[in-house]
């Protein structure tokens, strides 16, 4: 007993075959340097047709390698940790460390509240004690709908939380448990579900009670008279209050030291509270990162000093978020101490608290700068992460097999981008800020750790390489002019090589990550979306706020979708639906390669196939492969007539485009 008291809990292993990976990764530098040493060796004259083209490849192809160089920092050294659950209470017993949970919510129609409802429910129900964690609902919209979803969620956590304790409930989303136990109902029919059928058909009913009860509430549009008068809480909504102009909104609605805040079988609960912060017009909340302070995949940096923090399933210690700079005394001081002091009541507790969460709280402290969740930043959590880092604090990255949480996407193209361009946005304005890693980290965290950032704070650069090389080959190949070597010459070998296991790599990583070959093929494909649409628009948004004329605006995606839509994104039809200048530079970059390749296939008809594919077989094939990608798109254009195509202003501003740079590019001077 003694020994096993102190076994570790936790073990760090390196990644298997990295000895490989390195003498690969070595392989491809070389071939760079031999590309490199081509484009400088083989510059078109000045007279030469060709040399802007050159010159301007060059350049893409040294971002692209200088940007290759900065994603060997989250692959050269991996690490892999493995946790060892079991032994904390056997080591710590009573010490556990308290817990609080913050839920982060800001409109009940982009977030339905029965999705948020079950993240509260499933972190209820965690294995741990009750006494010692705190659930926290920030709900940014000050919705009473949310608030009511909450009233209900609490009383079915008095039946759902000693039903997962019961039958070791997996997973504890009560949605994502009833969906699987109908399935290994329906498959397996196992004896451990027919054990607990009478309990599961109970708590099922209750579940389905309780939605039907928020779900006509929302579609109502408000909560009820009869159900008003029955909370004191719903009070704080007046006729005069709005989603951007209200007092503070502070609800103990389960106090864990009251008796009443006990389970059906008298066990206690965890404390539920929510907050809906202060807001007037003539103060700026700053988005999420407000909202938390109101309140207080990533192996190769985890070598490095660990990972960045990137908002959703992240842990912190107190003291991290209080702008406290690490020290070895630090690690001794994560103990759970039982204060029995004077006790405040609920009432008194909640009007002592609100203080926290007014406007003028902040005003003249460091909170928002040097403590808890910094502001100004699209990217609040990247941002605070790198400043926790800088303290001298680490990270670890822990990746169980079963997952310990789960996130919604969103399904349609247009909300994937616009949430890419605010990550990227952000990114980038950290990059240009006092809070770049080059200089900011310099001398606080590892080399390693600093390119591992870089990667991210670049994402918006990499729109002006990619937009060269999705154009210019295909331009030139119109004009038939060559940019790269002729198949049979020498110098083809590194372009291939490069070319080759670049995508070969690629592919292995993502099917070694459990993923499919039509997911890579897909994934390859919102790559370079991402890249030519919100790289682009985020990196000219943010000169473009630097130079002073436009604010950072924070968006928020949708996590559900129409009906119509859910069935399209099942048949893995891509969703377009709506008019966006990001879709009309997909359309035009799509429309362009479609044109120069239909017109130099009428011209090597002309000249000879083999003639032509002599010289231009790289630009040949770039053109057809950003065709292939671009399928979705031209039958969003042309074919589809559902609600999901795209509208035909798209197109026809697409095709003007494409035409006025085939005309005025695609001929020589």
């Amino acid at each position: 007993m003694g020994e096993e008291k102190y076994l570790p809990l936790f073990a760090t292993t390196r990644a298997k075959g990295r000895v490989l990976y390195r003498l690969f990764a070595v392989s491809v530098f070389i071939g760079i340097c031999l590309i490199c040493v081509y484009r400088v060796s083989h510059i078109p004259k000045a007279s030469e047709d060709g040399r802007f083209g050159w010159m301007y490849l060059f350049a893409a192809e040294l971002w692209f390698s200088f940007y290759w160089f900065l994603t060997q920092a989250t692959r050269w050294s991996r690490v892999y940790r493995q946790t060892f659950k079991e032994r904390l209470s056997l080591r710590y017993e009573k010490e556990l460390p308290g817990v609080d949970i913050f839920v982060c919510t800001a409109d009940p129609i982009i977030e339905p509240p029965m999705m948020v409802m079950n993240t509260v429910l499933s972190v209820m129900a965690y294995d741990y004690p009750p006494e010692k964690f705190s659930v926290y609902l920030s709900d940014d919209g000050g919705s009473e709908l949310t608030y009511y979803a909450l009233l209900e969620a609490a009383e079915f956590a008095k039946h759902w939380i000693p039903y997962c304790k019961k039958y070791r409930v997996e997973p504890r989303s009560p949605a994502a448990y009833f969906v699987s136990t109908a399935s290994d109902a329906a498959g397996n029919n196992r004896s451990h579900y027919q054990n607990q059928a009478g309990d599961s058909t109970h708590i099922k009913k209750l579940y389905e009670n309780m939605e039907n009860k928020v779900e006509s509430a929302v579609k109502l549009g408000r909560v009820s008279e009869d159900v008003r008068s029955k909370h004191k809480g719903f009070s704080r909504w007046d006729s005069y209050m709005s989603k951007r102009d209200h007092d503070t909104i502070l609800q103990i609605v389960v106090d864990g030291r009251n008796p009443n805040g006990r389970d059906v079988e008298g066990c206690v609960l965890p404390t539920l509270v929510y907050l809906a912060r202060e807001k007037r017009p003539q103060y700026h909340h700053n988005f999420k990162a407000g909202a938390i302070n109101a309140l207080v995949e990533l192996h190769g940096l985890d070598n490095y000093g660990g990972p960045m923090y990137i908002g959703t399933g992240c842990f912190h210690r107190r003291d991290t978020l209080c702008g406290r700079i690490f020290t070895k005394g630090c690690k001794s001081e994560m103990k759970w101490e039982d204060n029995k002091g004077e006790e405040i009541d609920v009432h008194g507790l909640e009007e002592t608290s609100k203080s926290l969460a007014s406007c003028i709280f902040e005003e003249n402290t460091q909170w928002g700068k040097e403590m808890g969740l910094k502001y100004g930043c699209p990217v609040e959590d990247v941002i605070t992460g790198l400043s926790i880092q800088c303290r001298g604090w680490k990270s670890v990255y822990c990746n169980p097999k079963r997952k310990a949480f789960l996130g919604l996407n969103s399904t349609t193209l247009l909300q994937i981008l616009l949430q890419h361009k605010r990550w990227s946005e952000g990114n980038l304005q950290i990059m240009l800020s006092k809070y770049s890693p080059v200089w900011y980290g310099h001398g606080k965290i590892s080399l390693g750790l600093r390119l591992g950032y870089l990667r991210f704070n670049l994402w918006a650069a990499n729109c002006w390489a990619t937009l060269i090389y999705s154009t210019l080959p295909s331009l030139y190949l119109l004009r038939g002019t060559s940019l790269f070597p002729q198949i049979s010459s020498r110098w083809i070998i590194p372009f291939a090589y490069v070319i080759i296991a670049r995508n070969i790599g690629s592919f292995v990583e993502y099917m070694w990550c459990g993923g499919t070959m039509l997911g890579w093929w897909n994934d390859q494909r919102i790559w370079f979306y991402q890249r030519i649409t919100s790289y682009l628009f985020a990196f000219i948004d943010t000169i473009v706020h630097y130079l002073g004329y436009t604010d950072s605006a924070f968006v928020i995606t949708a996590k559900v979708a129409d009906e119509d839509v859910s069935e399209r994104y099942e048949k893995e039809m891509m969703e377009f639906g709506g008019s966006s200048p990001m879709f009309t530079v997909l359309g035009t970059v799509a429309l362009l390669n479609l044109s120069c390749f239909a017109w130099f296939v009428k011209a090597a008809i002309t000249k000879g196939i083999a003639e032509v594919y002599e010289t231009m077989c790289l630009q040949i094939l770039i053109c057809v492969v950003l065709i292939i990608i671009n399928k979705p798109l031209y039958e969003a254009l042309y074919q589809r007539k559902d609600k999901g195509k795209l509208p035909s202003s798209v197109a026809f501003k697409s095709m003007a485009f494409a035409g006025f740079a085939c005309l005025c590019l695609g001929r020589r001077p």
